[in-house]
């Protein structure tokens, strides 16, 4: 047990950052919609993908995947920062470009997963 909570803890801690410095890096190349929590839910649901197919697959530790996909990735995609900068849009009158933003989020989070698992399929081919 207390295993599992170091290995989601350690994740978290390292993902959690990760999500904050794509903020600092990247919030700043558009107003509308920020790029770094686009970045972070669109890349962390391809690594999820890739990930799911690994784990899938390998003989590890179930500590390794709660490392990787509950922590890390868990922390890193962010639906609570998303929903805060699709609200503040709508609040600002923006309703297209929230609309895009969550169509983008959404939508290119499931592709993205999908994309993942095939890319680990095919890595592994």
């Amino acid at each position: 047990m207390w295993l599992s909570i170091a290995a989601i803890s350690i994740g978290a801690a390292v993902g959690a950052n990760l999500r904050w410095a794509l903020g600092l890096c990247c919030n700043h190349w558009f107003g509308a919609v920020p790029p770094g929590t686009l970045i972070a839910n669109l890349g962390g649901a391809w690594l999820i993908g890739v990930a799911v197919g690994y784990f899938s697959q390998a003989p590890v530790s179930p500590e390794w995947r709660l490392l990787i996909v509950t922590g890390l990735l868990g922390a890193l995609t962010t639906f609570s920062t998303f929903s805060l900068e699709m609200v503040d849009t709508l609040q600002a009158g923006k309703w297209m470009v929230a609309v895009g933003g969550i169509l983008a989020h959404v939508l290119g989070s499931l592709l993205l997963t999908f994309l993942g698992i095939l890319t680990y399929q095919w890595l592994k081919s």
